[in-house]
């Protein structure tokens, strides 16, 4: 007898007794923005009718502001700045042992289905659904069978937004502007059709709890609603501000699961309760009577197996597509924390998919024609290495409370900074390492052996580099100096943005260092300080400088992870002193049969930005 043989007759009978079904209701790119969230613009009366029935959550977050690290958190149970997974459509794998928590489920008994979207950073280990289609469902299963299943609308991804000769249903005129964008036309209209987008999917949940109803399953159902970050609108996809990872989350729970639902659970009502989607695999876990295995980062918020609710929730930012960054932030009740590890770069990246949507390309025109205020203008300057947010008197984010808190916000923003370094060190935080040496330290080992391992990833030093080099007390340039003889490479890589941070006073102290770094063993670091001479040092540092660069850019004769920093760094340089160096640049490989497949766009991409930004050379009359 084969295991579905067995369940469809000794075990299912059992299971249905003890195991509920599970549904999850997902969509994309979409804050909550919802009728049964205050929001009277939206057109959702599926979703509100749903949310009377439920218990909905005030503070959901998505640990990530992107979706293949948000769907990596939820799928892994792990927040992936420990599992090396952070960079968008990056590809590492799970350590021996370490299972994606549908593969849990369907040892338990169940059937698993995904319908359809994955995108995921991790490789999978195992059969993690019996199908994942957009033919899956749970009408598939075996009778009696429990299932889990996923069913997931795209309707309100960012790219849905730009749709071109879309006739809009709502008034561009009605709709909220946040303070941190022009109020113009084009906003507008992008943030009308977002809401279009919202009412279109809101038929597509009814559909789907309609066929729940059809098949005699609602009353033995826990279904769940919520987005995979925020709204696909520029500063909020891709940022991990409260805007970014702020979240819609409602979970039904119906009569006959009650012993399944937490104590504050009733139906219509609202849970203050901080939760985010690194807790989702093991309430689904413990909602299926799943003890959660040890690697789990999250805590179980419903089922038989409840955890005490968690005072902070948390958020990161990796590299975006073919930008590199490094942003962590934090949450309470009433506040969010925001560290920036590279101040130096700018907030608006250009990330070419972003640039997509009109609101990001006039927006940016605005600023260019120095037409936009304050607010606007913030998301196209360099960074300060800490922010601080009152979200209760700012939801837009827009007051950076760090710059000079009162003693009652600066004793919560101190809570707030320990809770996010004391998180980076429990969960061995890997994303203190440039992409190129997660890999490249880890070698045949998942970047989560190697990083619990001290002599390939001494974390709390390195930590500690990074706070030296980008945090909001200036280090003394000539300590630079010293760490940029430090034997640990990640040490000297954060020493080196330090520098450059600092810009031109901090490179002429440490210039002679700095060019020796150019021969570095470690590439990145290589690629750090030639940035910093390039841009700061004397004119006879440009050559040498841009030559290293060229030399990282070549994807194809080393690593892509490498050759993305290098183009990034190209980028800040760029301008009059690239224009003798354009055509070597138009010269660079563009393919990568090395790369993952999912990366593969990003080195193009930056170049064919960096050939745009870079004046052609003047011809020469012979």
């Amino acid at each position: 007898m084969n295991r579905r043989e067995f369940l469809a007759t000794t075990a299912a009978p059992l299971l249905q007794t003890k195991q509920p079904n599970i549904l999850w209701v997902t969509c994309e790119d979409m804050s909550p923005n919802l009728g049964c969230y205050g929001d009277k613009h939206a057109a959702s009366p599926t979703i509100d009718s749903l949310a009377e029935r439920s218990l909905r959550y005030r503070s959901a977050w998505s640990c990530a502001p992107v979706c293949a690290p948000a769907r990596t958190t939820i799928i892994s149970g792990m927040y992936p700045p420990s599992t090396g997974a952070e960079h968008m459509r990056s590809k590492t794998k799970l350590a021996p042992g370490q299972k994606m928590f549908p593969h849990l489920l369907r040892e338990a008994g169940y059937y698993t289905s995904n319908n359809s979207k994955e995108d995921y950073n991790l490789v999978h280990t195992g059969k993690v659904w019996d199908e994942s289609s957009n033919k899956a469902h749970w009408r598939k299963r075996d009778a009696k069978q429990p299932f889990f299943s996923v069913f997931n609308y795209v309707i309100t991804h960012e790219s849905q937004i730009r749709t071109p000769g879309h006739k809009l249903r709502h008034d561009p005129k009605e709709v909220r502007v946040p303070a941190y964008q022009p109020d113009i036309p084009e906003v507008r209209r992008d943030w009308a059709q977002y809401y279009d987008n919202i009412q279109t999917m809101d038929g597509m949940v009814k559909k789907t709890l309609g066929e729940l109803e059809a098949d005699g399953l609602k009353d033995s159902t826990i279904v769940f609603f919520y987005s995979d970050h925020g709204a696909g609108m520029p500063r909020l996809k891709r940022w991990p501000y409260n805007s970014g990872l702020h979240v819609p989350m409602m979970v039904h729970i119906p009569e006959q699961c009650k012993h399944l639902a937490p104590k504050d659970y009733a139906a219509g009502g609202w849970t203050d309760r901080l939760v985010s989607f690194v807790d989702l695999a093991p309430t689904v876990l413990s909602l299926a009577g799943v003890k959660k295995p040890d690697y789990h980062q999250g805590y179980a918020f419903l089922g038989a197996n409840i955890e005490p609710e968690q005072d902070y929730i948390f958020g990161f930012r990796g590299r975006m597509d073919e930008r590199i960054d490094m942003v962590r932030s934090v949450r309470n009740q009433r506040y969010v924390y925001i560290r920036n590890y590279m101040p130096h770069r700018i907030y608006g990246q250009h990330v070419d998919y972003m640039f997509e949507m009109p609101t990001t390309r006039k927006w940016k025109e605005v600023f260019d024609s120095g037409k936009a205020n304050e607010a606007q203008s913030h998301f196209w300057k360099t960074k300060p290495a800490e922010e601080f947010y009152d979200l209760q008197n700012d939801p837009d984010e827009v007051n950076n409370l760090a710059l000079k808190p009162t003693a009652e916000q600066k004793s919560e923003m101190n809570r707030l900074r320990a809770a996010q370094t004391g998180l980076a060190v429990k969960i061995r935080d890997v994303g203190f390492l440039p992409e190129h040496e997660i890999h490249a330290r880890a070698k045949d080992d998942a970047p989560w052996t190697m990083a619990r391992d001290d002599e390939r990833f001494a974390a709390v030093r390195v930590m500690n580099a990074a706070e030296l080099a980008t945090g909001p007390t200036r280090t003394q340039p000539e300590i630079f100096r010293t760490y940029l003889e430090d034997g640990d490479s990640a040490v000297r890589y954060w020493c080196a943005n330090g520098i450059l941070g600092q810009g031109k006073p901090a490179v002429e102290v440490t210039q002679n260092a700095l060019r020796g770094a150019l021969n570095d063993d470690s590439l990145n670091v290589r690629v750090a300080a030639a940035e910093a001479l390039a841009r700061y040092g004397k004119d006879s540092d440009l050559a040498p400088a841009v030559e290293v660069l060229l030399k990282a850019a070549n994807s194809t004769t080393g690593s892509v992870y490498v050759a993305i920093a290098a183009l990034n760094a190209l980028t800040e340089i760029g301008g009059e002193k690239l224009r003798p160096y354009r055509e070597r640049i138009a010269q660079l490989s563009k393919e990568d049969p090395k790369a993952v497949e999912s990366m593969r766009s990003y080195v193009p991409r930056l170049l064919e930005y960096l050939l745009e930004i870079t004046p052609k050379a003047e011809s020469t009359i012979k």
